[in-house]
């Protein structure tokens, strides 16, 4: 039966290949056969049931496309790469150039310039016999976009394909070897415009850097949650090297991961041998990732740590056995994208307290005494809050007894090295600017009903870092089911710190952002954060 309706049907499913070749190719006067009009929509049907997790294969008797028999027109790489409309690329290259600084455009170039590297290495290992004249004539593209760089990127795919594909003794070559991605997007720090919480001091002091960043964690990390994301981004070896790129060139005194897994196995050494050394804890349970703080000990000194772990929250509830009653009933619903899936969650009876917030969240808490002439004590915590957003009282409960023991820690480093040390506080907080627990950190107050009973006085005053130097970011994660901010750094604004550059991150309208992540420049679904501080001098 499927062969008779594909006899029957080919040619209406297969009606707008030729007009689709020719205008991707920009030749009118291609032709194709039936034999290749029917190639096409064999792969077209092909790819859309393997979306779908089915296959051509299941069906007795179809034919089975053969893409060994396609010419260069047919592969479905190439289309991609050629797929765009040119008139426009000026205009919008003009517009990012614009706002480019110059140290932005040199590795926008340099990437272009590596492409052409790639193709020569390829010539000369005899993977190819693409001719090295091509080189020249790279050259001769590359001086023609003078200090403006136009298109330089875009112009160099185009050359190079049209160039492999124009030798005829390549036809054979296989154009995946010769794909290019973006590289990871590597942000800057940008200076805090001056404003009366920045200009308490005249004279420079010690700076330091910090980064808070989820990786996600590559236990979370399947195809089915992120659809959206071109399947080779998502593999391991892809995704971890970007994310080792992405922390290299940030080069932050302070790097504060969450969703940190094969730490030990991969991290750790990869990022220690740039000069780091690290703190970690991982999840309770059957969790494989946790948090952890990469330092440089050339910049500061670690004095003590405490470990955060959220199930103590447990100890806190009274064994009482209508303890259920006194709590609202909920029927969470678990997002389609959740991560928590992957790692089959079980969360048991979400209106038993003791149940409900034993999360198995964690957190850490640091403190370390900076290089300066002050040898200023500072503290740093780091945690990955609760992600679902029915459950906003475990979260409130969380963000109550991470800010409780962070005050007792204050109090026990103060004691023990007589100051009084700044406090920084950075993490996936799975809250949105205004939600309870924003408020809760920033003001200590705290609306709704509660899981567990905390302090509502907050003791230690923080501000949002990007509160202050630029107002809230429209978003730090960015997935097409959600786009939102829920990564903060905040900071004792009264203290022996001020800000004075943020990291800068990408527009809601970036290209780079795009369709959501992770992609190939951004190899998590959130973005890094930074903060640059300067010790006041008193």
């Amino acid at each position: 039966m499927p062969r008779r309706v594909w006899d029957k049907t080919w040619c209406l499913l297969s009606d707008d290949i030729l007009h689709r070749q020719r205008k991707v190719l920009n030749n009118q006067g291609l032709q194709l056969t039936d034999e290749e009009l029917q190639n096409y929509a064999l792969i077209d049907i092909e790819n859309s049931l393997q979306i779908n997790g089915s296959s051509l294969n299941r069906f007795e008797g179809m034919p089975l496309p053969d893409i060994s028999a396609t010419s260069h027109h047919q592969n479905n790489l190439v289309m991609d790469e050629l797929s765009y409309d040119r008139r426009s690329l000026p205009e919008e290259n003009d517009n990012n150039l614009s706002t480019m600084t110059e140290e932005q455009k040199h590795p926008f170039v340099s990437c272009g310039i590596q492409k052409f590297t790639f193709v020569a290495a390829l010539s000369k290992m005899g993977a190819s016999e693409i001719p090295f004249s091509y080189l020249d004539q790279a050259e001769t593209f590359l001086g023609s976009c003078g200090n403006e760089f136009k298109n330089v990127n875009r112009i160099l795919d185009e050359f190079l394909i049209s160039s492999i594909l124009t030798d005829q003794g390549n036809s054979r070559m296989s154009i995946a070897t010769m794909a290019t991605h973006a590289p990871p997007i590597c942000p800057t720090f940008v200076p805090v415009e001056q404003s009366e919480i920045t200009s308490i001091s005249s004279s420079e002091g010690y700076r330091f850097s910090v980064v808070s960043y989820n990786i996600l964690a590559q236990a979370y990390v399947k195809s089915s949650l992120f659809p959206h994301s071109p399947k080779p981004c998502l593999r391991w070896k892809a995704r971890s090297q970007a994310i080792l790129t992405v922390l290299e060139n940030l080069g932050a005194d302070f790097l504060c991961l969450q969703e940190l897994d094969e730490y030990d196995n991969f991290y750790r050494e990869n990022i220690e041998r740039h000069g780091y050394a690290s703190i970690y804890i991982q999840r309770n349970g059957q969790k494989r990732d946790g948090c952890g703080v990469f330092y440089k000990p050339s910049r500061a000194e670690l004095v003590l740590q405490e470990n955060i772990e959220y199930n103590d929250l447990v100890k806190s509830i009274e064994e009482v056995d209508d303890s259920s009653d006194n709590y609202e009933k909920q029927s969470p619903s678990l997002l389609e994208t959740d991560k928590n899936e992957c790692a089959k969650e079980d969360r048991g009876d979400p209106n038993d307290p003791r149940v409900r917030l034993k999360r198995d969240c964690v957190g850490i808490m640091s403190a370390f005494r900076l290089a300066d002439a002050s040898r200023h004590l500072l503290i740093i915590a780091n945690t990955h809050i609760y992600w679902d957003p029915e459950w906003a009282d475990v979260k409130l409960a969380q963000v109550k007894y991470l800010m409780s023991r962070l005050d007792h820690f204050r109090i026990l480093v103060s004691e023990r090295f007589g100051c009084t040390p700044s406090v920084i506080v950075t993490g996936d907080f799975n809250s949105t600017p205004g939600s309870e627990v924003y408020n809760y950190i920033i003001s200590g107050s705290s609306e709704g009903h509660h899981t567990v009973e905390c302090p509502d006085k907050l003791i230690i005053p923080l501000s949002s870092f990007y509160g202050c130097a630029r107002g809230e970011p429209p978003f730090t994660n960015c997935t097409p089911g959600f786009t939102g901010t829920l990564d903060y750094i905040f900071f004792t604004p009264l203290g022996s710190i001020k800000p004075v550059q943020f990291l800068e991150l990408p527009d809601s309208d970036s290209p780079s952002v795009d369709g959501g992540l992770p992609n190939y420049q951004h190899p998590s679904d959130h973005l890094p954060i930074g903060a640059e501080f300067e010790v006041i001098e008193k």
